[in-house]
Parts: C-alpha cells; structure tokens; sequence
C-alpha cells in the first residue's frame, strides 16, 4: 500500500514493537514529529531537556528491558549532542537506534544551516550508520538498524535521513512484514545471500567447550569472572548454575553488576582499581581464569602482563575482536554467554573447592566502625534496607559509583545501570528517565556525585513535566571526588580545579522544578528522607552532606599489578 514516508518510518517502528521514543525536535526533523503526532496514542514520546538527555535516556531504557531503545534529534548541534551517549552506548554494547535528519539533497554538502556529516561523525562509535537519500530504502533500513542494534554483541545504529527523504507530499510501498521474518526480506536477504551474514549468533565449538571442560577437571583452584556480557545475554541463570558446580569464587566487574548475585556466597566482589582485596587476591593466585563476557579492560587488568600470572585464562565472548585484545588467553570460546555456559553446565560434575574458596574468602574485610557521621557505605546500606528488594539502581561516574557498586549487592541484569566503558559524568539522570519508562511497575533511584548531577541535572525539567518518580540521591562532598582523591594520593594534595564548594543548592533547585527534597546530615535523617520518599510516589531529591575527603578503598594505581594496594 502507498503511505506517507513519515508513516512508513512510524509504522516501521510498530513492527519492532517499539512503544517508546525520547527526543528533542527540530527543523528537519519536523516531518517526523508531524507524523507522530498522529500516531501520540501508539508510540509515547518523551520530551527530555537536551538531546544528550535523550540519548541517555534511550540507552537506560534498552539496558533495563533488554529491547532496543530509539531516540530521535534534528540535525546539526541536535545530532552532534547525541555522539557522547552513542560512544556511551556503544562502549557498554547498548542496543540503541538514533534517528536523525539531515538538510535536504539540494543544499548537502554546501555547508547549509545545521549540516553536520553526523553518519561520518557516528562511524566510529557505532555498529552501523546509514544515510537514507532514496525514501523508498526506509522501510528495509529501518528493519536491517534494528537487527544490527540487537544482533550479537549489541550496539548503537544510526540512521540519517536527508529531509527530501520525509517531505509530507513523498509517498512510498510499504507492507506490514512481522518482525521474525525481516532476516529474510529486502536488504537483510541480500546480504544474507551475498556474503553468508546471519542475525543469528553461531553456535560454539563442541571441541572447544570440551577443551574448557578438561581444564576444569585439572584446576584446583578456579577462579570465574562476571562480566558485561553475562549482563547482555541476560545468562545469570546459567552463570549461577556453572559457579555453583564448580563451587568456586565469582568476581564480578562493573558492567557485570547483576550477572551473579551481589549477596551470593561465593561472590567476592568488584575486581580491578577499585576491586575487593579478595577478588584481586583470589585472581592473582587462581590456576584456571574464566572470564564471560568481560573485556579485560584497563581498569580489570590493570598491568595486564601481570594478570592472573598463575593462572590458565579462558575467555568467552560473543565478540572475536575481544579475545586477546588486551589480555593474552590461553583458550577461548567464541559464543553467546547463554549458549557457551549451558553447552558447558551439560558436561561438568559438582566439584569441591573449599579449601581454595576459604583461601580467597579470608580476604574479606571485617566491618567498618562506625563514628555517627554520614557516611557513603551507611548511605548505601540504608537504600538496601529500605527500598525494594528489586528496585533499579542508575548511577553516574565517580566514587559514588564505585561505592554504590560496592555496598549494593545487585541480583539481576538490568539492576545496575551505569556508564562502564565510556565513563560518562551526567549519564545518570536520563539512564533513570529511561529504566523508569522501561519498568514504571519498579522503584527507579539514581546514585550521582555533586559534580555529576551539575551537567545533566536540567534533566529534572522532564521528570517533573511527565512525573516521572525517581528518586536521586546525591553525594555531595563538594569537590570533584574521584579526581580529589587521585590528586591527594598521587599529586601531593594540589586540588587543582577541583573544589565544589559552591552554588547550586540543589534543593532549591528541586524545588524550582516542583520537587520535593530534603538535605541529610546523619544516618537518621537519611532513612527519615528515604522514607517519605518511598512513601511520596513522585521524584525526590536527597543531597547527602559527606566528607570531602572520603576515599573509594580498596585501590589501585593505574599500570601496577592489581595485588599492590595503594589504598585499602
């Protein structure tokens, strides 16, 4: 049948089952959002503040349902706004399709008003872009964006249309195509038949599972770590099976948060700069290494020719580029976590290690004094006690993320949502927006520092207008925390430029935008702000007074072997 271009690009959108979209109009986008104000009653638009706002949004709602998330802006600065939370998305493997529009065919290239390469600019930071100049490619780019998005190793997929392209007079075919036959239409078929491309992760090498089971049988002293891709594959079930078998100690990265329970036995931590003494111990001293969906990044390895020296390293990831990229493996298993961990739970008996878990376990810290003062672990803890056991934790980047990694123990994928990869400061308010709208059915809060909640805080401008009930808890201890805290350690105590000790209020802001807020001195106040927030059903902010010079313990200097604490 004939429709609208912009109409096709709507009921494209249908066919994916997306119901929600965050955005910030403009004027070559304007077609689009003339269309979907007639499609209001079907695909519910969330007007943020900032396309950056947007693009983070877009990225929490597709980390906590696990469905791609989309985001549409203009072209030119609408577009440019959206590259940080695209490198975001795609250094954390998010499943996130943008949508932009361009000027039209006649001006491209001649430096028109708001003309900006954004497919040339995206390239890098993308798994796919694509720049629609023939109206009658929307209907297969959009089905092959969201495939790419959603296929393998999630990522970012950005489509450009020039504005020509959705002009309300173009009219294109379009046929309603149910989405599990896309792979087998249109461009998906023809690359599918041209170069053997498949939707369709491949299954893993029987003779390479066999291998890694082989080494199970001989090891001693396992050692597994959680990562990312656990989180991805939403594996946690088959990741908790094989733990339990093989009876031995979970590490668990940031981006792993979720993939094995926090509060679990056999957990013992965080692993890397920040990471608990007995996970970095444990790791150091382990004779088979098995790593699921983790990249080894700077911040695990942190001296990755000392990493896990003892040990045999097997690593398993949906991406081939990952193995030995940053650590050297002595085997692998290129696969979907989900896939790989069952084909292996199918071979393996139950095994025996507690003389190597109590080794591992004897590096627990003992419990921490307390002095009546706030503190960043009493904070933590009076969340874990007071709101629901499956409430949705975002955070922004600093040491209240390494804290709230720390002392919150995260039970399922999507639990944890925070920027790993790209380390994006003002990331968490709109990755709340986003899971809120994913799971309204869930208690949303985000952890964010002072210096954090400055770059995105007009944020609260959507929460407000749309109601949106998340509650922010702030850290503020008046200076930039993390790079206050290198610069005590590592610089002398020259706090360059890092002092914070200076407007906003942030209640009053709060308040500005008609939300309620209370600051909080003590352990008593905070549960007493913590509960009328709970109680309240609307946003609330808690700004949590803290010492300026707490530390995130333990820690580790970058380049040096993770066993040589600089901090404990």
């Amino acid at each position: 049948m004939k429709l609208r271009a912009t109409q096709a690009i709507l009921e494209c959108l249908l066919e994916q089952g997306v119901d929600t979209v965050f955005g910030y109009p403009g004027g070559t986008i304007l077609n689009i959002y003339d269309e979907l104000y007639r499609y209001q009653d079907k695909i519910r638009h969330i007007l943020t503040a900032h396309e950056q706002g947007a693009s983070h949004a877009a990225d929490g709602y597709a980390r906590a349902t696990g469905k791609v998330g989309v985001c549409f802006a203009t072209s030119g600065p609408g577009a440019t706004n959206l590259t940080t939370g695209i490198a975001t998305a795609h250094m954390d493997s998010s499943p996130v399709v943008f949508l932009t529009c361009n000027v039209g065919e006649s001006t491209l290239g001649k430096d028109a008003f708001q003309e900006v390469d954004i497919t040339g600019i995206a390239m890098p930071i993308t798994k796919a872009t694509y720049l629609v100049r023939d109206p009658n490619e929307i209907p297969d780019v959009i089905r092959e964006a969201f495939a790419v998005a959603a296929m393998g190793r999630p990522g970012p997929v950005l489509i450009d249309l020039l504005k020509n392209v959705t002009s309300l007079d173009t009219m294109i075919d379009y046929e309603y195509l149910p989405k599990e036959e896309h792979q087998f239409h249109g461009r998906l078929a023809e690359l599918r038949k041209r170069v053997g491309w498949d939707l369709n992760t491949p299954a893993p090498n029987r003779e390479d599972v066999e291998k890694l089971v082989e080494l199970i049988a001989r090891s001693e002293r396992p050692m597994l770590i959680c990562g990312g891709g656990v989180v991805r594959s939403r594996a946690d079930r088959e990741f908790a099976t094989l733990a339990q078998r093989l009876d031995a100690p979970v590490a668990i990265t940031v981006m792993g948060g979720g993939g094995f329970p926090g509060g679990h036995a056999l957990t013992t931590g965080m692993l890397g700069m920040h990471g608990s003494r007995a996970s970095n111990i444990g790791c150091d001293n382990c004779d088979l290494l098995i790593a699921v969906g983790c990249r080894f990044s700077d911040r695990v390895a942190t001296d990755p020719k000392d990493f896990a020296k003892q040990a045999k390293i097997v690593h398993i990831d949906i991406d081939r580029a990952e193995i030995d990229k940053n650590v050297r493996t002595d085997h692998h298993i290129i696969g979907d976590a989900k896939q790989v961990l069952r084909m292996v739970n199918e071979r393996i008996p139950q095994y025996d290690h507690s003389a190597w878990k109590q080794f591992v376990f004897s590096h627990r810290p003992g419990p921490e004094a307390d002095d009546g003062q706030l503190t960043p672990r009493q904070i933590i803890q009076t969340i874990r006690r007071m709101a629901p056991g499956d409430s949705i934790v975002c955070t922004d980047v600093g040491q209240h993320q390494m804290w709230s990694i720390q002392h919150f123990h995260f039970d399922y994928p999507g639990q944890l949502i925070t920027s790993g990869g790209f380390g994006t400061m003002g990331f968490g308010l709109g990755a709340a927006i986003g899971a809120k709208m994913g799971h309204p059915e869930k208690t949303v809060l985000l952890m964010t520092g002072d210096g954090c909640f400055r770059m995105n805080g007009q944020e609260l401008a959507t929460v407000s207008h749309y109601d949106i009930p998340v509650i922010v808890v702030i850290f503020n201890n008046h200076t930039l925390g993390m790079v206050h805290q290198w610069q005590n350690l590592l610089y002398e105590g020259r706090f360059s430029q890092t002092d914070l000790n200076f407007a906003p209020d942030f209640i009053k802001l709060a308040d500005a935008y008609g939300i309620r807020g209370r600051r909080v001195a003590t352990p008593a106040e905070m549960s007493a702000a913590l509960r009328e927030a709970l109680d309240g059903g609307h946003a609330y902010v808690i700004e949590c007074v803290i010492d300026t010079d707490e530390t995130v313990r333990p820690m580790v200097s970058a380049g040096k072997p993770i066993t040589e604490f600089l901090l404990e």
